[in-house]
């Protein structure tokens, strides 16, 4: 029998990523849903053309009170939301999959958004349901990147990584959540105290493999609690930026003028640097890449750093953030039963298994290097 899966916002950017590779596959069978009736019957026309096989799809407002018994009459199994921006968001997509009994992951990478979904951890477990949120780049693929290589260390001291993008602009949606804390606090670990830094702020370059010189700025990522509690670390920081440094610039004069009070409304600029972005995408390089350093004591007592970097070429960087959800659908059809409850998306999906849901080699590669040295 075929698994059920259901895409909220199939035909936008991340969600149409999800689609095409759940389209091909035999064991899944797909559905769309969206807001916008021509939208989605476009994108169901797109796949169908693209696989030969057909999907089907459910036009309305998943956050609205006909979800739950949407799934229900669909028989959907598997629920993954796509539906950003998730600053701000309600839980009320994953609390309609519990109420018709439907598991859940969301491609979400809000802080608040994914720290937070503990909440629903006692609804979940009496619906013996899986929400899982944060099925994407950070914290799941990042964590996955540590978990193999933990049995190297003792005790990890800090992890410091962060994300480079190409100059390939992602939907405005996902900018508008991403410039939400520009200028504001963010908290980090250093030494193992609280410290804030602001984001989109301080400034750093850093030389990556493949990539080049990059331009790196503060972000907000759920890693900053999850990885202090998983990995016991005591120094913890996130940066990210885009392929051209231009773009890393816009985004830190308009940090600045959120923080001094010159503006207000992010989501209007948001659309503006979404724009003007566009307009300058044909001079990046497609080259995207996340990047981790772990520093610690290795097993043998002695100082151990891993830097390890996952590349994508060729404009491949968001395939990234909207495989992990591939990887866990393909797991489920296969039988694979996640724990019940409701919790971040760490520790379900492998290294192995989110490359392969990706499964282009030719435009992703994974580099994983040591060395001893100070501490």
């Amino acid at each position: 029998m075929a698994f059920r899966v259901m895409v909220v916002g199939g035909y936008g950017n991340f969600g149409s990523i999800v689609c095409r590779h759940l389209a091909v596959m035999p064991q899944v069978e797909l559905v769309l849903s969206g807001r916008d009736a021509r939208k989605l019957q476009l994108k169901i026309d797109e796949l169908h053309a693209r696989s030969g096989r057909a999907c089907e799809g459910w036009c309305g407002d998943a956050m609205g009170a006909g979800f739950q018994a949407a799934l229900s009459t669909l028989n959907i199994q598997l629920v993954v939301h796509t539906g950003g921006p998730f600053q701000g968001q309600s839980y009320a997509v994953a609390e309609s999959c519990i109420g018709a009994g439907v598991n859940y992951c969301d491609l979400s990478d809000c802080r608040t958004f994914v720290n937070g979904i503990g909440a629903l951890d006692a609804s979940a477990r009496q619906a013996g349901v899986a929400i899982l949120s944060g099925c994407s780049s950070v914290p799941t693929l990042s964590s996955a990147i540590i978990d193999e290589q933990r049995h190297r260390f003792s005790c990890i001291d800090s992890i410091e990584h962060g994300i480079s993008s190409s100059a390939k602009m992602p939907g405005l949606s996902t900018v508008e959540g991403v410039l939400a804390y520009a200028g504001k606090p963010i908290r980090q670990l250093r030494h193992g105290q609280v410290h804030e830094v602001l984001g989109w702020l301080d400034l750093s370059l850093r030389k990556m493999p493949q990539l080049g010189t990059r331009l790196l700025a503060n972000v907000d990522v759920p890693d900053m609690d999850i990885f202090a509690r998983r990995y016991g670390a005591q120094t913890l920081s996130f940066k990210a930026g885009a392929g051209l440094k231009l773009g890393g610039v816009a985004n830190a004069l308009l940090a600045q003028a959120l923080r001094f009070g010159l503006v207000r409304d992010h989501a209007r600029w948001a659309a503006r640097l979404h724009r003007l972005g566009m307009r300058f995408e044909r001079f990046g390089d497609g080259k995207s890449a996340m990047y981790i350093d772990v520093r610690g004591i290795g097993i043998d007592g002695k100082p151990l750093t891993m830097t390890a970097q996952l590349t994508a070429l060729n404009d491949k960087g968001p395939e990234i953030p909207s495989c992990a959800a591939v990887a866990l659908a393909v797991k489920m059809a296969s039988g694979y039963v996640p724990q019940s409850g409701a919790r971040p998306c760490v520790g379900e999906i492998s290294v192995a298994e989110y490359l392969a849901a990706i499964n282009d080699p030719a435009n992703l590669s994974l580099s994983v290097q040591f060395s001893q040295g100070q501490r």
